[in-house]
């Protein structure tokens, strides 16, 4: 709809000194000509939209203007309020700034709308550790939280491992919440890009020397790659299963479910019974002992005979245990 792309445009003008008509036909999807028509059907509107011509001309809002949010739709507003993580948030020390914000904004909406913070609490909550987890917040995560918003280099000892603890000069460029735990995606000084997991660093001082952000770092593709680089270097062990169409989703709960649709898309047609053989990554035999056993009857170990026997072994003991 031209309204809502006429609103974007303004908005656009409004968090940025001066665009280009290239530019601004890039974010609203448009051609540069419809930009033309559009910021002079904004002139006429009374809106200061003025034209620098030139090489390095564009257009920009002309006395300071600012548009209150009476744009947004109901929709539109609470999913706004709907972004917001309490928990993330008072964890990072910043509760009250984040209510600080929903205050200024509730109080720029039209009145029809300012129920809307409301109404999204009463419907949505997210519940971000997994079951049976006690969540624990990293005491030094204020501190981290305040260098990734100032682009401040800190001092950081991180131990990998109890007994092996290293210093890091680190350039924290965003944190990532994940099932209940936090990590903290940096670049090193030397090297590149890591993850790093905050509740094992055992110091953190913010230094007050600034770094300059990468502008191309996408955090989202960063920590999606990266995850699923970790998920599949951890398996190293192949096993052959046998497994049941019943078995099938529980496979695909208690097993890394991407690798595990491979393997099922790589099978053979299912025997007389319907099961299908499977060659499958597996952490461990111990880890993969504990996820098949969840399985019960729908899955058949066949290679490795150790975790086979492993299985097998288990089986007896339910046997002996229940008669």
């Amino acid at each position: 709809m031209r309204a809502a792309r006429l609103i974007k445009m303004v908005l656009l003008l409004q968090s940025r000194p001066m665009m280009t008509a290239a530019e601004l036909a890039a974010e609203l999807e448009v051609s540069e000509r419809t930009v033309t028509r559009d910021a002079q059907a904004l002139s006429e509107a009374g809106i200061p939209v003025y034209a620098d011509r030139g090489r390095a001309g564009g257009y920009r809002l002309v006395g300071g203007y600012r548009t209150r949010l009476t744009g947004l739709g109901r929709s539109e507003a609470e999913a706004l309020f709907l972004s917001g993580l309490p928990g993330a948030l008072r964890e990072m020390g910043l509760q009250d700034a984040a209510s600080a914000a929903r205050l200024k904004v509730s109080a720029a909406l039209l009145p029809s709308l300012r129920d809307a913070s409301s109404s999204v609490a009463q419907r949505f909550h997210l519940d971000a550790p997994g079951w049976y987890q006690e969540p624990v917040t990293p005491e030094l995560l204020p501190a981290v939280a305040e260098a990734v918003w100032g682009d401040l280099v800190v001092q950081a000892r991180y131990a990998r491992r109890p007994d092996r603890a290293a210093e890091r000069r680190l350039e924290p460029y965003g944190l990532v919440l994940k099932g209940g735990i936090w990590y903290v995606c940096a670049r090193a000084e030397p090297g590149g890009f890591r993850v790093y997991r905050l509740d094992r660093f055992t110091a953190v001082t913010v230094t007050s020397a600034h770094f300059t952000r990468d502008e191309t770092f996408d955090l989202p593709g960063f920590w999606a790659s990266r995850a699923a680089e970790f998920a599949r270097s951890i398996l190293r062990t192949e096993t052959e299963l046998r497994i049941s169409p019943t078995g099938v989703p529980g496979l695909l709960r208690v097993m890394d479910a991407a690798v595990t649709r491979e393997a099922l898309a790589a099978a053979g047609p299912p025997d007389a019974q319907g099961w299908v053989r499977i060659t499958l990554p597996v952490e461990s035999v111990e880890v993969a002992l504990g996820q098949l056993l969840c399985l019960g009857p729908e899955v058949e170990v066949l290679a490795p005979k150790d975790l086979r026997s492993a299985v097998a072994e288990a089986a007896r003991g339910l046997g002996r245990l229940y008669g």
